[in-house]
This record gives C-alpha cells, structure tokens and sequence, in this order.
C-alpha cells in the first residue's frame, strides 16, 4: 500500500492509505467468433459480474492489452479486465494491472476448466498450480508467482450418473473447447456463471475463504 499526504486548509496534514483494489480477469478469447464458447466462460463470468455490480461499459486500456471496467463493492475498489489477447498471452494483461507480488494477493483469476463437468465450480487459494492451463501458465511467469487465487469453471461433459467424460486428443480438446454451449448446457451454464459470480464477489468482501466455502460446496 502506498501513502498520500494531503494538507487541509489549516495546515494539518492529513495521511490516508491507498488500498490496492481487487483486480478480476475473465479469461477467454477476443472476437466475435469466441463469444459464448467453452473457453470464454470465465470471461463471461466476469461480464455477468460486471453487469451485475452496476459497473460502467469495459472500455479499452491499451497499456493492458485488455477490455477493463473499474467500480467499488461494498466500498472495496475492484478493476475487471478481459484480455483482448489470445488466452496464452493473458500474462500481458495480468503484468500490466497487478505490479507486485503483494497486489497479486487480491486478484482473481476466472477460468475454464477441462477437468471438471459443466455444472462445477472450483475455487482454489493462493499457490495452487495452472493445471496445464495456457492462459494461467502465462499469468504465472508474467508475474512470477503462483500466489493468486483462481475461479475454475467447469466445461467438460458427464454421464447421467454425474461422472467426468473425458476429452483427449489434441483435436478433440481444441475442438471441444472452442465448441459452444448447446442449448441443452445453457440451462446450467446460466446457473454456473451465477454462482461463480456470487464466489467472486465474496473473494472481494468476505475473503477468500469464505469464498471458497461456497464455490466449492455443491
């Protein structure tokens, strides 16, 4: 955190603390042709959160590379930013908002995920690893640092018994993830988006623990 000194009318001085705001990134990638695809849903949870929380339109911020809107919750400073890059070059964006290791504590990384079923959230805390995600591989070595704490979203298929359908192969995985949602999905898809909006928010005012407390109970 750095200080600002102000100085009243009298003289006195008047010393107040900046707080380094929340910073969320949606991942996804940039262009009509990706909109709603698996691998935007966390670029549309940070859309819906935006919407929700009364933000103004993201506009462009060149110096990120991204689509970034900024606004308050419950009087918590938050930046939201949508690469405007391809998902392995997310860390340009994520270098230009968070400019140290300590501000890398309060931001959120919003992202699809190919290991868990459509439906399923998951929030892990700081440390945790990119689980063979591009777009969080290149956050990692842009900020040199694993201490952040992510939003998984799950895009995967299931059997009716509930059970992870696996993709493989590299055809398979690339076509699956930039497929978009079926009608059938949207239904749930809607529900997911909501629920990891809900997380973030509470990531911002209650902490993360108690974000993931609710993310990760079904």
């Amino acid at each position: 955190m750095a200080l600002t000194v102000k100085y009243s009318k009298a003289g006195s001085v008047d010393v107040r603390m900046l707080v380094m705001a929340h910073v969320l990134i949606g991942l996804g990638n940039p262009g009509g042709e990706y909109e709603k695809t698996r691998h935007n849903a966390g670029r549309m949870v940070a859309e819906l959160f935006a919407e929700e929380e009364e933000f103004e339109d993201f506009k462009l911020k060149k110096s990120a590379q991204a689509l970034v809107t900024d606004g308050a919750v419950d009087g918590k400073k938050v930046q939201i930013a949508l690469p405007e890059v391809y998902m392995n070059l997310s860390g340009k964006t994520a270098l230009a908002l968070v400019k140290s290791k300590p501000a890398a504590k309060k931001l959120l990384v919003i992202r699809d995920d190919l290991d868990l079923p459509l439906g399923i959230i998951k929030m892990t805390t700081y440390g945790r690893g990119a689980g063979g995600h591009k777009g969080v591989e290149s956050i990692m070595r842009a900020l040199k640092t694993k201490d952040f704490v992510q939003i998984k979203i799950g895009i995967a298929g299931s059997t009716p018994k509930g059970k992870l359908k696996k993709v493989s192969g590299e055809e398979k995985v690339i076509s699956h993830v930039i497929g978009k949602f079926n009608p059938a999905e949207e239904a749930v898809l809607k529900k997911t988006l909501k629920k990891a909006s809900v997380a973030a928010r509470l990531f911002v005012t209650d902490g993360v623990e108690k974000a993931m407390l609710f993310a990760n109970t079904k």
